[in-house]
């Protein structure tokens, strides 16, 4: 096929109008944290069509104003990675997958099991429990045809089988019930705190709700009275017929889980054993037994099949890019392996963002490649923090404060929502 037919196929099917690329490029994109955002996610998560490869050659007969429209479409294209399933992240998805498939098909058990996915920054723990989850709901809703099976007759509620939210940067009890109630667009204002967990409890049920994802969960520090009620409450929905997944950076550090340590040899975490003079007492191993701890690593090249499983992932990205001087094997081939390992220390989002700005470099600078020289010009953020050490003990939170005199808003507990009195 010459380069003329190519590109007379490009302009006529292969690449969207100007007017298209814009409203790509313009269009809004909601947050997930309410109903419409996440919606919007779902929806739109794996629709963006990557533009068509050409080479330079190719590239040089489009028209002038074409060419433009065919760069800034590979800009999108370069900048917005396929989220590839890597071995940790299979770990995560299989065990997210799991429990939801157990916890749906429970009759009648008091408290559901939940999952904390732990793991440090830009180790992508919100992207990938939230293409596990949304894959859930796509297959939910194709289960039961898109309609509520606990839908009262006369009711015309949102059906909703995901709600996702983000843990209040000040956790209370009440502003933990307001977060999930803006999912939804309920109304919150002027409520106590007993009719605000009334009103949780009737929303997750009347919108059909199976799963509830906190993100930043690690913003709950036990030492506080005040997000120790937040963490009853949180185990007091896991009642409600709802499945938690709970997400955050170094989740065993912040004492939610007794300070778990991580066992290096049986490459999983350990809980110490209790203290009595623990803040919580007992209430703490609560929290313990009903969730599962699975921690989202970054890429290892250790072993062969860390090594085999760092270069697949490389290839999907290399596959993914549009330069127009880019060649086979651009990132698996040489030494461009161990450098980009050396530069993201296998951190995902760190390897994301640095082939992103090499992309728009190498467009910008006309030179239409990745290589290291390219790559060194790239800073992302601290290159000599990149994740922590392999033997690193996660630090203990701060000594828990003394207890302020007034009773804790107990409002739930093991059997269910009460009337809001104080404990004395």
């Amino acid at each position: 096929m010459t380069d003329t037919t190519v590109v007379r196929d490009l302009l006529k099917k292969g690449l969207p109008s100007r007017r298209e690329i814009a409203e790509l490029i313009l269009s809004d994109t909601p947050s997930r944290d309410t109903f419409a955002g996440w919606q919007h996610f779902r929806a739109s998560r794996s629709l963006l069509v990557p533009a068509q490869r050409l080479s330079a050659a190719q590239w040089r007969t489009l028209p002038p104003r074409r060419r433009d429209d065919y760069d800034t479409y590979r800009q999108m294209t370069n900048v917005n990675l396929p989220l590839q399933q890597t071995p940790m992240a299979q770990k995560v998805s299989r065990l997210i997958d799991r429990r939801l498939s157990a916890n749906t098909r429970k009759k009648g058990d008091p408290t559901l099991a939940g999952v904390m996915v732990s793991g440090w920054g830009q180790y992508g723990k919100t992207a990938t429990v939230c293409r596990v989850v949304a894959a859930f709901e796509d297959r939910w809703l194709q289960l039961h045809n898109s309609v509520n099976p606990a839908a009262v007759p006369g009711t015309v509620d949102l059906h909703s089988p995901v709600a996702y939210v983000q843990a209040p940067v000040t956790a209370t009890p009440k502003s933990a019930c307001v977060t999930i109630l803006n999912f939804f667009k309920a109304p919150s204002r002027s409520l106590t705190l007993p009719r605000l967990v009334r009103q949780v409890a009737e929303s997750l049920r009347d919108h059909g709700v199976k799963v509830l994802i906190i993100d930043d969960i690690n913003r709950l520090r036990m030492h506080r009275a005040d997000d120790q009620d937040v963490l009853d409450l949180i185990r007091a929905l896991m009642g409600l017929d709802v499945t938690l997944i709970l997400t955050g950076v170094n989740i065993p550090g912040t004492g939610l889980l007794r300070e778990a340590r991580w066992h290096s040899k049986q490459r999983s975490w350990v809980m110490p054993p209790l203290e009595s003079t623990r803040v919580h007492g007992l209430e703490v191993t609560q929290t313990e037994r009903r969730f599962e701890l699975v921690e989202l690593d970054r890429f290892r090249t250790t072993t062969p099949a860390g090594i085999q499983a760092f270069v697949n992932h490389l290839k999907g990205i290399e596959e993914h890019l549009r330069l127009l001087n880019a060649r086979t094997g651009m990132l698996t081939e040489g030494t461009m392996p161990e450098y980009l390992m050396r530069r993201t220390g296998g951190v995902v989002g760190l390897l994301g963002r640095l082939i992103e700005d090499g992309c728009l470099e190498a467009m910008a600078s006309g030179r239409e490649l990745l290589d290291e020289d390219l790559l060194d010009e790239i800073v992302i953020g601290r290159d000599d923090l990149t994740h922590p050490p392999d033997n690193e003990i996660a630090a203990p939170p701060p000594k828990p404060a003394k207890r302020r005199s007034r009773g804790r808003n107990t409002v739930f507990d093991d059997h269910g929502p009460r009337s809001g009195q104080v404990a004395g």
